[in-house]
């Protein structure tokens, strides 16, 4: 009989989970299943509900990992494919060859300040300056590779993850504040809404969630074969 699964256990209420997996995006009004953009069999690739601007996606596992640290070593080079596959689709999308990757690492379920403990990246093109914000706040980073993360969760220390510039670096997470990426994006929250549950469902955010779910479409459609994976079940 096989062991059963995280989402199986009593009690799980993961909104990245089936059964409660898109329920967010059908709260909005957004495409759920069939807003996602491609997938394989550990990965499906979609936008963030509540982006924080055209082109913000979401690379979420299909079964519960808490994080990164938490991949086996197949599963994190997959998820490095991923993310070159992302910048192809932002090539061809905007004209633009740099892309922010940022995940909050729990070490624990809703540590660090993660608001979520289903193992997700987040995507945007260009460059946001995120590192700079985090260094600002006393959180030095180190290069990151996989052993890094594994060491950093293994040793229950969260983290955070962020590629700029062709650059990967780890920081401390413990007692980040929860949304650090939105606060971090809007500079600090200063002057403007950036708290996803400010945004979500508004005519603005939906606007942006579905030209983004268009441009990547179009983007994988002119790139055939680069993107989807040969494995790929979506």
């Amino acid at each position: 009989m096989a062991e059963p699964t995280v989402r199986d256990e009593p009690g799980h209420d993961c909104v990245l989970c089936p059964p409660l997996r898109f329920r967010v995006n059908g709260m909005a009004g957004l495409p759920g299943e069939s807003g996602v953009i491609a997938g394989d069999r550990d990965f499906f690739l979609i936008p963030d509900v509540a982006p924080l601007a055209e082109g913000h996606l979401l690379l979420v596992t299909r079964e519960h990992h808490q994080c990164a640290g938490d991949f086996p070593g197949p599963m994190w080079e997959r998820a490095m494919r991923w993310r070159d596959r992302v910048a192809r689709l932002y090539r061809e999308a905007y004209g633009l060859g740099g892309l922010l990757l940022f995940e909050h690492g729990p070490a624990s379920p809703q540590g660090g300040g993660a608001c979520v403990d289903h193992a997700h990246w987040h995507f945007l093109p260009g460059t946001a300056g995120v590192r700079a914000v985090v260094e600002r706040e006393g959180r030095p980073g180190v290069p990151a590779d996989h052993a890094t993360l594994q060491a950093r969760y293994r040793a229950g220390r969260s983290y955070l993850l962020i590629e700029e510039d062709g650059a990967a670096t780890v920081h401390p997470g413990d007692g980040v504040r929860s949304q650090f990426l939105r606060w971090a994006v809007a500079a600090g929250g200063a002057g403007r809404a950036w708290r996803w549950q400010e945004t979500f469902g508004l005519p603005a955010s939906r606007g942006r969630f579905l030209r983004t779910l268009r441009a990547m479409r179009a983007a994988a459609d002119a790139l055939p074969g680069a993107v989807q994976p040969p494995d790929s079940h979506q």
